[in-house]
């Protein structure tokens, strides 16, 4: 029996499930349930905890393995629950041998059980290079079948946005060389790939580390110009203070190029924005978004949004709320704030928890709206939709498409209408 992977988070932890899936089976894991935890939020923390007291329920016999951003931050506390056999760190959860014998011998990175739980916790050691996904080679994300592949291409985060735990999980900003983010998406298509997402912790940093310094908008166009046979490039969240010229560029020229921005935004206020030590302004959030539209009429906007943060007032969320609808949020990622301890911000004077809620709802509700007006101002258009799996399809601007059941590939649609976040596709043909 294979392991049962459980992946909370982004689609960088998602990609990494499967070469945990991968890695695992290499290893001869059988009954198995791996835990891959997230550590953005204290809500994201307490569903994985749930999930691993549900797993061992369901799973009495089964070998419980806990890794990811939560469990390298927090080792012990994983270490610590009952239903728990193992902890490794994210270095070790992307390697077949953290798989096999469950007591290595030391010092090869095994921290010795405690003796209160007879568990232990594997990590990759301080000084080792944490292996990048695209090392593994590229897969499908759970549950996106294999029309889509997520190839990251860049790890770490050398910012210290003053909200964020992440970059003490996933370590300083690193990039996978060119030649091999080539190879990797040339091996993804011929596996059957119609479109690959890049991903990575901080994308946009991408190619600082690397001889010459090349931009993420040099890794695109290369890619692109390398790989003719790839139908569909889309990109993951983006910095919008650190989209280069290159980038732009390709984006305006390249049509293979989704025309969806997914943008890293956080805030709408100027004060909270700098608060939150973020490196853009309102200003620039709002010029990325008119500029997307003038290279590309047909795009969309993504962003993540932070309700609730500390110090925030109404004024200053209103600021954020309106910029939902100036700038036309379609695709809108809400995040209640979370305080995550050794972050600045868990210094700073919280809000109230009731307001956090309600702030979050209505962005929610803002975003919601935002989508709904999208979607059918595209009724009556046609576009180029991949799908995904029977019945279910993703539009070049990043929509779900219900479409017949019997189509496949990438296909030319006609929308006729829209209804629960999703537009009607029948083919032109």
């Amino acid at each position: 029996m294979p392991p049962e992977i459980i992946t909370f988070g982004c689609r960088l932890n998602a990609f990494e499930s499967e070469i945990i899936r991968r890695v695992a089976g290499e290893a001869g894991l059988g009954d198995a349930v791996i835990v891959n935890t997230c550590a953005v939020t204290a809500e994201a923390e307490r569903q994985a905890r749930q999930a691993i007291r549900r797993a061992r329920r369901e799973h009495p016999g089964a070998r419980i393995i806990v890794t990811g951003c939560a469990a390298t931050l927090g080792p012990a506390r994983y270490a610590a629950m009952p239903e728990v056999d193992r902890v490794l760190d994210n270095e070790a959860k992307l390697r077949a041998e953290s798989y096999r014998d469950p007591h290595p011998p030391s010092p090869a990175g095994w921290a010795p059980p405690s003796p209160a739980s007879g568990r232990g916790v594997i990590n990759g050691g301080a000084n080792s290079p944490l292996p990048l996904a695209g090392e593994g080679g590229a897969r499908s994300a759970t549950g996106e079948g294999k029309a889509r592949a997520y190839l990251q291409v860049q790890q770490g985060c050398d910012h210290r946005c003053t909200f964020c735990i992440i970059p003490y999980a996933r370590g300083p900003s690193r990039s996978i060389p060119i030649d091999m983010v080539v190879a990797r998406a040339r091996e993804t298509v011929a596996a059957g790939a119609r479109e690959i997402v890049l991903t990575g912790v901080d994308l946009t940093a991408y190619g600082a580390d690397l001889p010459g310094a090349p931009s993420l908008g040099g890794v695109t166009r290369r890619l692109l110009a390398e790989v003719p046979e790839l139908p569909r490039l889309r990109l993951s969240s983006l910095d919008p203070s650190e989209i280069d010229d290159e980038l732009w560029a390709v984006f305006a020229e390249e049509k293979r190029l989704m025309p969806h921005l997914h943008l890293s935004l956080q805030a709408g206020d100027d004060l909270i924005l700098k608060r939150m030590r973020r490196r853009h302004s309102r200003a620039q959030a709002l010029d990325t978004a008119r500029r997307a539209r003038t290279l590309r009429p047909e795009a969309a906007i993504g962003a993540d949004l932070i309700a609730g943060f500390p110090t925030e007032d109404e004024a200053m969320f209103r600021n954020t709320l309106d910029l939902v609808a100036e700038m036309n949020v379609t695709f809108l990622h809400v995040f209640p704030y979370s305080p995550r301890p050794g972050t600045p911000a868990a210094r700073m004077p919280a809000l109230d928890p009731e307001i956090v809620r309600d702030r979050a709802a209505r962005l929610r509700a803002a975003g919601q709206a935002a989508l709904e007006a999208e979607l059918r101002s595209r009724i009556g258009t046609s576009g180029d939709v991949l799908i995904e799996k029977p019945g279910i399809g993703r539009a070049d601007f990043y929509a779900p498409v219900i479409c017949p059941a019997d189509i496949v590939g990438i296909e030319q649609m006609r929308f006729t209408g829209a209804a629960g976040g999703k537009l009607m596709g029948v083919p032109v043909r």
